[in-house]
């Protein structure tokens, strides 16, 4: 080959590279529509939020289709850098198996006036035998005709390093009781984390809603094999308040937070009237930090003879909002506002209302205000105190001089009720 054509060539590979550099975008999960219902993925043990598993451990995928017309549904899954970018690695290098694959586990409900399908995917699986790597991760839901349904992301960690986690109160006093920190170590007894400021990543993560973590913090020092990370303002988040709930186990009775009930072709629940809590002390109430729990207390199998119900939702309001909309809130859809969320005004009655579909069960929710920019301000009705009981994750990331992708090298988790100055 002459020096020229050896020269073309390198060119077109490296303009290759960099268009690919230039093309590479955040990828956003894909929001179901509305016959997909009641999401859920997680590991070993059932929590609401972006799942974090452990490299070996088995992954667990169920959902609802309210058509009930038994679709046929494939899965894929795709392994992704840091900053959720594709990753350059091939697909047998970081699933042991393959994917695009049908689900074949499905069940009709019973007994219930809302029919749907139940949909189970479990991994690892006869065709998919697990994930070879940690990183992150995006699982991808198709229908027949080959068009993405919905897509939820997930994250595998190694238990490389230790990381002990800390929460305080802001050390400015204009957010102390507003605020919390979290301050973090990350040890590495086996891994020796070269040139940390460039090649560990953290990710920091408040109640399981990936869409508000705080990123890439950098090492302030280092002590032996210790990353110290003591950030105030850089690491802290609003503390916000604890979530409202509602429980229609017993969906034919009214509770603590159910008024009242009314059967049309399904059943309706009427919430007791919320208000508005920025302007009023704290006050503690237990709550699943923004989850949700699907149970029948009749049933011998929730998953297919929990019913739906329309929740309606009102929240106390004398005087409309100027710029902004009201939205409920929570992981009973993972933490999207969207047109199914969003509260309408009631002028004769001084109240925001709207109405959603759940399924039976334990919920949590909150209120939250979608400014006109789109950024959510999480505390606007319910109020920002440092008291708040809120669980935090850290998970730091790393990717070694010449390797390819970035692993999760670990995962640490604080909650607020141990807060301190």
């Amino acid at each position: 080959m002459s020096q020229k054509l050896t020269q073309f060539v390198f060119l077109l590979a490296l303009l290759g590279i960099v268009t690919q550099s230039i093309n590479a975008q955040e990828v956003k999960e894909v929001n179901p529509p509305d016959h997909i219902k009641t999401i859920q993925l997680f590991g070993g043990a059932e929590f609401s939020g972006t799942p974090v598993i452990k490299l070996g451990e088995p992954l667990h995928i169920r959902f609802d289709d309210i058509n009930g017309d038994e679709v046929d549904y494939y899965y894929k899954i795709t392994h992704y850098n840091f900053d959720w970018t594709p990753s350059p690695l091939y697909k047998n290098e970081y699933i042991d198996g393959f994917d695009d694959v049908r689900i074949l586990n499905y069940e009709n409900s019973f007994n219930t006036l809302q029919m749907y399908s139940h949909y189970i995917l479990d991994i690892p699986n006869e065709d998919t035998r697990g994930l070879k790597v940690s990183g992150n991760y995006m699982l991808e839901m198709y229908d027949s005709d080959d068009e993405i349904v919905f897509s939820r992301k997930f994250i595998v960690y190694e238990n490389l390093a230790t990381i002990k986690v800390y929460t305080k109160r802001s050390r400015n006093l204009n957010f102390i009781n507003t605020k919390q920190s979290v301050q973090f170590e990350i040890n590495s007894p086996n891994e020796i984390l070269k040139n940390p400021k460039r090649t560990v990543k953290t990710l920091v993560i408040q109640n399981n809603d990936i869409k508000g973590a705080i990123t890439n913090l950098i090492p302030q020092f280092t002590i032996a094999n210790t990353l110290v990370y003591k950030y105030d303002t850089e690491s802290s988040f609003w503390a916000g308040n604890e979530f409202l709930f509602f429980d229609n186990k017993e969906i034919r009775a009214s509770s603590i937070n159910i008024r009242n009930i009314d059967l049309q072709e399904t059943y309706h629940n009427y919430l007791y009237t919320d208000v508005v809590r920025a302007n009023r002390n704290y006050t503690y109430q237990p709550d699943i930090n923004g989850g949700f729990v699907v149970r029948n207390l009749r049933a011998d199998d929730s998953n297919t003879q929990a019913d739906y119900a329309w929740i309606h939702f009102s929240l106390e309001c004398y005087e409309p909002l100027g710029d902004g909309e009201l939205h409920i809130f929570g992981n009973f859809n993972n933490y999207v506002t969207d047109d199914s969320t969003k509260l309408e005004y009631d002028k004769e009655r001084a109240i925001y209302f709207t109405k959603k579909q759940f399924k039976q069960g334990f919920n949590n929710y909150k209120y939250v205000l979608v400014k006109p920019d789109g950024s959510i301000d999480r505390g606007f009705i319910s109020g920002n105190f440092d008291e708040t009981e809120n669980e935090y994750m850290v998970l730091p990331y790393y990717r070694a001089p010449g390797a390819r992708y970035d692993r999760v090298i670990g995962k640490g988790t604080g909650n607020s009720r141990n807060i301190t100055n």
